[in-house]
C-alpha cells in the first residue's frame, strides 16, 4: 500500500431504509441533488459521466467505475472548476456500499487516493457535511436546505 492510499476518508453509516430506496440517490440526478449539489449529470454505467455542481461555480467531476444495482457504485472525483485544483477530475476514488441489515442498510463510503492530509481533511469536512443529509432524504425525511446551495465559489476543499 503507498502512502497515497492510506490518505482516505471513511465513513459507515446506519441507515434505517433498504438497499433499494438508497441506491437511486447515488445514480439518479434527480435524487442525487436532494442531498448533494445543485444540478448532476450523471450516467451510471462503467466510464459514464459523474458530474455534479456542488455549489455555484464548483464541479465535481468523474467517472463511474462500477455500478451494482442495490449494492455498489464507485466513481471518480476531482474538481473540474472551484474546488481544489490540487484535484484535478478523475484523480480521488468514491466507494459506496450498501449492506443490508435488521435495521435497514449500512452504508460504507471511502473517498481515497488523495495527496495531502489537508486535501482528505478539507473533503471530510464536506462529506461529513453532505452525507447526514442522505440518510435524511433516504428515510423520507426533507433534508432542509443545503448549505452550501448559496455559499462560494472558493470555499470547498
Amino acid at each position: 500500500m503507498t502512502a497515497q492510499d492510506e490518505l482516505l476518508y471513511e465513513r459507515e453509516l446506519q441507515i434505517a431504509a433498504s438497499p433499494e430506496t438508497i441506491f437511486p440517490f447515488l445514480i439518479e440526478p434527480e435524487k442525487l441533488t436532494q442531498w448533494m449539489g445543485i444540478d448532476a449529470t450523471l450516467e451510471a454505467r462503467p466510464r459514464g459521466v459523474f458530474r455534479v455542481e456542488v455549489k455555484p461555480e464548483t464541479i465535481a467531476r468523474g467517472e463511474f467505475i462500477q455500478v451494482e444495482p442495490n449494492s455498489r457504485v464507485v466513481f471518480t472525483w476531482g474538481w473540474e472548476q472551484g474546488g481544489s485544483a490540487q484535484l484535478p477530475p478523475g484523480s480521488t476514488r468514491v466507494e459506496i456500499t450498501l449492506t443490508p441489515n435488521e435495521r435497514g442498510t449500512t452504508l460504507r463510503f471511502v473517498h481515497s487516493g488523495f495527496s495531502s492530509e489537508e486535501e482528505r481533511d478539507g473533503h471530510g469536512r464536506g462529506w461529513d457535511l453532505l452525507l447526514p443529509r442522505l440518510v435524511d432524504v433516504s428515510e423520507g425525511r426533507d433534508p432542509g436546505p443545503d448549505p452550501w446551495a448559496d455559499a462560494k465559489a472558493d470555499s470547498v476543499a
